[in-house]
């Protein structure tokens, strides 16, 4: 088998990367490995393609013993239970593995002795001096460039230690020769051989004892020249602080001139005293304000660093993600500023609650339910609240705003690419709320909107509609002032497989940037619920999601891998490659659903690695280092005992001023459950869809009556069983109980059963079902093609927000 050549190794014990044959056990034998060695760890992997992911083994070589067995094997072992036996193709690549097994040992060594004073020395270095900022970076700076100068020099004396040995065992083999007293050509090679090593010794020792001095002379001068700095640093505080304390007086001077030339004036002009005051009050109000930021010491003494804005700016999906708002004091009422007002006046933000009353502890007891059914008309069975959680449909679509600043950031990107990595991201963020939420929303009613209103705080606005019954489907419109817009109608199909339940969203999410006006699609994953009849509850997404920009014709392909027992990867994993037109590899995305994604530059790609299931060979992408593009907020405190809400999900069922008369927030069960009477939301949820029910038949009879020959389809109402084939299964389960005198078994049996009919049902379980005859048209949505999918959906046609502005909503219909 032939090997790929590997670099040989440099003495700064950089990354040293190669195939390497390892011995597995005795039936295998020696198998082919890729070994990395960094930073005195000595790491392997099956492939090159698994170091993203999956690192079989890691040595520290610090504490190792490397020995060498014959021409091609050596032995690596901690001295404890790791013990790596390999092979290398030959004898000269060998040498170049112990070479640099040993230089990265020898650093790794000295790192761990010094590890303790040199973070002593750090911390002291780093610790700032004065209150002036930026001192302690400098610091730092200086430090870690004298420390690195130090490792290098020492890297060479190792370098220069093992050229001796070497030397030396070279010198003492050549002896050996010169000892057999060989005549004629061969001894004359021999001398020859013996002297150019004697030459080549004396060169490496003084070289040696050059860089010997070169250290001393370093380190000699080294805290003469630390001493300076500091005195340099010291100097330039104090210039800092003349600086600001000469500003400051500036300000007053200017203020106090200016006092005096309005008194002035006014003392001139007697009959105009009444208004010069208040216009001097009105001035010195403005210039204290002004004063009052011009103290701020930010705005003097920080200097922009360039290095920091590069690595801010890079990061800045996970510096946001970290950011929380339960982070701000609750006595500090933020500002910002009114888009609407001309004059640009500060207003402060209105706060946002960080509580809901706890759920309450209800049992719930199958038996109970089916129970209070017997007797029932089928039409009139509701699902009772205990199935679901305080929020409607439309609010939790609404949730996938929870991270816009990725849409933000992505607003901004010059390059296409780049910019498609924050999209993919924004695509798998809008997971990370259904890892522990297992209740299911409230289906909404024909005609229910929802607007999420974050124009001060975050520059959008977002409106939801429930736009039909048959199919049920909800459409979404988002503008955001930072240059974004997203638009979606999702509707929901599920089918019930025994253990768990499969809900599948169908649909196309849209998002336009106005710079480069590139448009985004994509759909959305499955998700499943796990644990249907048997066990607790979880959730699990998994399949694909071709991002696609028509503008320019690239594409991210998404994956996500569905949960295994039997698998190595992490939990909930997902990855992706971002492509351009051609096909060409640009971008790596990895991580995983509920927590973080990261995306890594592609510098080069090929074929090679191990075979697949299907015989074809997986692409090797070579990446820089992974930059975290988006990062999960942390759930508020007691998240546990709230549905699982994250902070924006509190917020969402929140009241408002000026909501419109069909919100969702106005939706009398949804807040009665939000308050724990989930009794009286029961009740109330009923009294809704029989009033619901009956809007549809009023509806129904006025399309009948337009219709030369009508024909009505009875369909099932929302958490209700009217199907025909369904009666049949109900009605015969519902004789079965009747008969108490039945086995424990047969019971299971009839339960399952039922069970299994109800959620047969489950396309229809997400929306209250309306006629395929209904003539019913959205109020804020119209219907049309999409010109990019093909797809019949709902646009925005707009005019709420003027209603909302006017308080008019004479057309919003009753339906609560």
């Amino acid at each position: 088998m032939s090997e790929p050549k590997t670099p040989t190794p440099t003495p700064a014990g950089d990354t040293y990367k190669g195939w390497v044959f390892k011995w597995t056990n005795y039936i295998k034998g020696y198998q082919r490995r890729w070994f990395v060695l960094s930073n005195g760890l000595l790491s392997y992997y099956r492939t090159q393609a698994e170091m993203g992911h999956t690192c079989r083994g890691t040595i520290n070589l610090a504490t190792a013993t490397i020995t060498v067995d014959d021409a091609c094997n050596f032995v690596i072992s901690n001295g404890g239970a790791q013990t790596y036996h390999l092979k290398a193709s030959c004898e000269v690549e060998r040498q170049r593995w112990i070479t640099a097994l040993e230089l990265a040992k020898a650093k790794a060594a000295r790192m761990q002795a010094e590890s303790d004073d040199s973070g002593d020395d750090f911390s002291h270095s780093s610790a700032p001096v004065a209150p002036g900022q930026g001192g302690g970076s400098q610091n730092s700076e200086v430090q870690s460039a004298l420390r690195t100068l130090g490792s290098k020099v020492e890297d060479l004396s190792t370098c220069n230690d093992l050229i001796s040995k070497h030397g030396s065992a070279l010198q003492r083999s050549l002896s050996e020769l010169d000892s057999l007293r060989l005549t004629g050509e061969a001894g004359d090679k021999i001398r020859q051989v013996t002297e150019r090593a004697t030459l080549f010794r004396i060169t490496s020792n003084a070289m040696i004892n050059a860089c010997r001095d070169f250290l001393n002379l370093a380190q000699a001068h080294s805290k003469r020249w630390q001493k300076a700095l500091q005195a340099e640093r010291e100097q330039r505080v104090r210039l800092e602080e003349t600086l600001e304390q000469l500003a400051k007086q500036h300000n007053h001077l200017e203020r106090a001139f200016r006092g005096a030339s309005q008194a002035n004036a006014s003392a001139d002009n007697k009959g105009a005293a009444g208004p010069g005051k208040g216009e001097a009050s009105d001035e010195d109000d403005d210039n204290e304000f002004f004063d009052a930021m011009e103290e701020a010491p930010e705005f003097i003494t920080v200097p922009a660093d360039p290095q920091f804005h590069k690595r801010s700016s890079s990061n800045i999906s996970g510096f946001n993600s970290e950011m929380c708002p339960d982070d701000q004091s609750l006595n500090e009422e933020p500002l910002a500023i009114n888009p609407e007002s001309p004059s640009q006046e500060l207003v402060p933000l209105k706060k946002r609650r960080t509580r809901i009353a706890d759920k309450p502890n209800y049992s719930l007891n199958l038996w109970s339910i089916m129970k209070n059914c017997i007797g029932k008309e089928l039409s009139k069975i509701p699902m009772p609240v205990n199935f679901n959680e305080p929020i409607s449909m439309l609010q939790r679509l609404s949730e996938d705003l929870e991270y816009h600043e990725l849409l933000d950031k992505a607003a901004k990107c010059q390059s296409s690419l780049e910019q498609m990595c924050y999209v993919a991201a924004f695509s798998v963020s809008s997971y990370s709320t259904t890892v522990y939420r297992t209740g299911k929303p409230f289906n909404p009613l024909l005609g229910e909107t929802y607007e999420l209103d974050r124009r001060r705080e975050s520059g959008y606005r977002s409106l939801c509609e429930q736009v039909s019954h048959h199919p049920p489907a909800a459409a979404h419109h988002v503008i955001s002032d930072r240059g974004w817009t997203l638009r979606q109608e999702i509707t929901v199909a599920s089918k019930f497989r025994g253990k768990y339940l499969s809900i599948m969203p169908l649909g196309t999410i849209h998002a336009i940037f106005e710079k480069g006006n590139h448009h985004y699609t994509w759909k959305k994953v499955t998700t499943t619920v796990h644990n249907i009849i048997v066990g607790k509850l979880w959730i699990d997404q998994s399949g694909e999601i071709d991002v696609v920009n028509h503008t320019t014709g690239d594409r991210c392909h998404l994956k996500f891998a569905p949960y295994s027992y039997f698998s190595r990867d992490v939990a909930r994993k997902v990855t992706g490659v971002v492509m351009d037109k051609d096909g060409k590899a640009h971008y790596v995305l990895s991580g995983t659903w509920d927590e973080k994604m990261e995306f890594s530059r592609v510098m080069q790609s090929s074929r090679g690695g191990e075979n697949g299931t299907e015989g074809k060979q997986k692409t090797v992408y070579q990446t820089l280092k992974a930059r975290e593009v988006w990062r999960r907020n942390p759930l508020p405190d007691g998240a546990e005992t709230m549905y699982y809400f994250t902070a924006l999900a509190l917020t969402l069922n929140e009241p408002e001023e000026g909501m419109a008369p069909t919100d969702s927030r106005r939706r009398p069960d949804q807040r009665l459950m939000e308050e724990g009477r989930w009794e009286e939301a029961n009740a109330e949820k009923q009294r809704l869809e029989e009033k619901q029910r009956s809007v549809r038949r009023e509806r129904e009879r006025e399309a009948a009556s337009q219709r030369t020959s009508s024909q009505s389809d009875e369909t099932v109402d929302e958490d209700s069983l009217t199907d025909p084939s369904l009666k049949s299964k109900y009605s015969s389960f519902c004789l079965s109980l009747l008969h108490l005198h039945i086995s424990i078994s047969a019971l299971i049996i009839s339960m399952y059963c039922f069970l299994s009919a109800f959620l047969a049902i489950s396309d229809n379980l997400f929306s209250l079902s309306g006629s395929p005859h209904d003539n019913y048209q959205a109020l804020w949505f119209e219907s049309c093609e999409d010109r990019i999918t093909g797809e019949q959906i709902h646009l925005y046609k707009g005019g709420y927000w003027e209603a909302k502005d006017h308080g008019s909503w004479e057309g919003c219909p009753d339906i609560f």
